[in-house]
């Protein structure tokens, strides 16, 4: 039992009753008596992405027979609120903290000295100042990184979609978009399109923003940001309205249709990958000895092809792409297709 509640509920003799936390609580069992690890774990905003790599992180750890007692966070896209939720865990006094996102993982990083912090899906985590190589971690950190390969979407996109001009939304706070940017623009660069960025601060924004360059681009290339992710439907509703191809770079946010194409890691796959980590610190490794972990293999990758949204844009998808995809959107529901 959470020892808060503990408090709380001491004077009520309700034999057998076990009460839970609030919902951003749960708690491993400690029947036998084991002391429970304290663990906490931040993300930055909610949604679909970000929730799976969440749970994928308890699972990773709760398989591994490790007893723990999580506190779960959702700094709601705000980075003030990520610096106070650093201090929570630093005053609860965690064993280890996760921080999902690169401002969680920040505000982490410089807030908890003495104790193990992990991030979770970070683009460049040498960019943003987590780490100063992949090969190892730095001091009481590591994690896993979900760079994506940019370049070779554009490339794909352009071609599948016959694009002249590419549209790019990005937090122009975030660490990790400023990162992307940066590819983006290579990759159009190597592809021979024209590029328009619209820079947004709140998830609020997105759906002005694609209002703002839907008419001067010919489809719009999405990557890892968080902030535009929470805000997807309304992104997908005004270029779906004209009739213009999205290209997702997260597969779990496409799932619901609008995406013409989505490909790119599966995110319960990275959070039991950082949950692999987690588990060998809490077993005696050091996080400066842990390499960034890095999801390069073919299976932890997805491809998803929406062909509702190919057939409102007017776009056919080649045979030889539609053969290798794993998930089909079609006739408003998605097949899974066991490669």
């Amino acid at each position: 039992m959470n020892m808060k509640f503990s408090k709380i509920f001491a004077g009520i003799a309700l034999a057998g009753l076990l009460l839970s936390s609030c919902s951003k609580k749960s708690e491993g069992n400690s029947a036998n008596g084991e002391k429970a690890v304290k663990i906490g774990i931040a993300k930055i905003v909610q949604h679909v992405a970000l929730d799976d790599v969440e749970q994928g992180v308890i699972d990773a750890i709760t398989d591994a027979g490790i007893k723990a007692e999580f506190d779960r966070q959702n700094a709601n896209g705000d980075v003030n609120t990520a610096a106070q939720i650093a201090t929570k865990f630093k005053d609860e006094n965690v064993d280890l903290a996760v921080g999902i996102a690169t401002p969680v993982a920040l505000a982490l990083a410089n807030t908890i000295k003495d104790k193990p912090v992990i991030f979770g899906t970070i683009t460049d985590p040498v960019g943003a100042g987590l780490v100063s190589s992949l090969d190892h971690g730095e001091g009481n950190i590591t994690g896993m990184s979900d760079a994506v390969p940019t370049v070779q979407h554009i490339a794909l996109f352009a071609k599948v979609a016959g694009l002249k001009t590419l549209g790019y939304i990005y937090t122009g706070s975030e660490a990790n978009s400023i990162s992307s940017l940066n590819l983006v623009k290579d990759g159009c660069e190597k592809a021979g399109i024209g590029l328009v960025t619209q820079a947004i601060t709140n998830s609020s924004e997105v759906k002005s923003a694609a209002q703002a360059i839907v008419d001067r681009v010919d489809g719009i290339y999405l990557t890892t940001d968080n902030t535009v992710f929470s805000a997807l439907s309304s992104l997908v509703q005004v270029f779906g309205q004209a009739k213009k191809p999205i290209f997702s770079a997260d597969v779990t946010g496409a799932k619901e249709g609008g995406c013409l194409l989505a490909s790119g890691f599966n995110y319960y796959k990275a959070g039991r990958a950082t949950g692999e980590m987690v588990v060998q610190i809490l077993n005696g490794a050091k996080p400066a000895d842990l390499p960034v972990r890095l999801m390069t293999e073919p299976s932890d990758s997805d491809l998803l092809i929406d062909l509702d949204a190919a057939k409102n844009c007017g776009i056919t998808i080649p045979e030889d792409l539609l053969s290798s995809a794993n998930m089909i959107f079609e006739n408003g529901s998605l097949s899974e297709i066991k490669k």
